[in-house]
């Protein structure tokens, strides 16, 4: 551990001036590589609603969450860059990255933010780093970094259960929502965000599809060792995988799986309630003695009132 900080709650954002720019912290692509899981909560007390009025948050929370589809992109190491030039205050590295157990909570109590960085600006701004990769962290207090300075790797340290990247932004040490930092009393984007290129409100979508030979284990989609790219022609059965995050009650699944003679199965899945992140599997079983060689697409599309909102494909090899 390179030097402690303590991890910043408070309740509730005071409004403010835009006086900072900032770029996006992590050197991934969103909507393709990485998404934000989680945006800054705007109800006060026991409910929980996202500056669109979604429900892409969580009770209480005060910052903004970019997430990896899967454990193994972040074994692949993504970086965790400033999102502003400035000075650090304070860093932690040497905790584990490992999912956050409720039953172990005192392991991480005043640390819940892992390993991390803080970072203060002009003006009274300050930009905090959470759940960095253990080992990762590239920088020191009293550095002066740049926008774009790499400070570390996105990780699992900390109070998590996925691997992403916790940004908070404070103004005199009070949270502030970088997508409406003047309140988010409104349903509606804010021209005066704080983000020098305007990040697109995305309130779901598909993070990973792959095929297997059985129904996974949601450890090993999380993972990111469910899908295979070869399958025997005599696998017990095909199976075509969706994860997604965002699913709201009512919203559908479609799992479609296309053979080397065309369409081999479709079904459509209705969620029955709002989950932030999920997976639903459909395939065949062997009914005779082998399956036919060749290769077997497969489409997942996510469904909101009959419109297709998120798409992803896939294909397997069958010999």
């Amino acid at each position: 551990m390179r030097s402690a900080f303590p991890v910043v709650i408070l309740l509730a954002a005071s409004p403010v001036a835009s006086e900072i720019r900032l770029e996006i912290p992590v050197d991934c692509q969103l909507g393709k590589t990485c998404h934000i899981q989680n945006y800054f909560d705007h109800t006060p007390t026991g409910k929980f609603r996202d500056f669109r009025c979604g429900s892409l948050t969580y009770d209480g929370h005060t910052g903004t969450d970019f997430g990896l589809p899967t454990l193994a992109n972040m074994k692949n190491g993504v970086d965790v860059l400033a999102a502003a030039p400035g000075k650090v205050r304070a860093v932690r590295d040497g905790m584990l990255d490992k999912k956050f157990d409720p039953n172990a909570a005192n392991d991480v109590e005043n640390r819940e933010c892992g390993n991390g960085v803080v970072i203060e600006h002009d003006d009274g701004w300050e930009t905090q780093y959470c759940h960095l990769l253990r080992g990762s962290v590239a920088v020191a207090p009293d550095d002066l970094v740049e926008t774009g300075s790499v400070l570390g790797k996105i990780g699992l340290s900390g109070k998590t259960q996925f691997p992403h990247l916790h940004l908070s932004v404070r103004k005199n040490g009070l949270p502030v929502d970088p997508f409406v930092p003047n309140g988010g009393n409104g349903c509606e984007d804010s021209d005066a965000s704080l983000w020098a290129t305007p990040l697109e409100y995305v309130s779901s979508g598909l993070l990973s599809v792959g095929f297997s030979q059985g129904i996974p284990s949601y450890e090993a989609v999380l993972a990111g060792t469910a899908a295979e790219t070869k399958l025997p022609t005599s696998a017990g059965a095909i199976v075509l995988y969706g994860h997604a995050f965002g699913g709201r009650a009512g919203d559908v699944i479609r799992l479609e799986i296309f053979g080397p003679d065309g369409e081999f199965l479709s079904e459509d899945m209705v969620l029955d309630k709002t989950q932030a992140q999920l997976y639903r599997a459909t395939g065949r079983r062997l009914s005779d003695t082998r399956w036919e060689a060749g290769e077997y697409r497969g489409v997942v599309t996510l469904i909101r009132e009959g419109t297709a909102i998120s798409k992803k494909a896939t294909s397997v090899t069958v010999r």
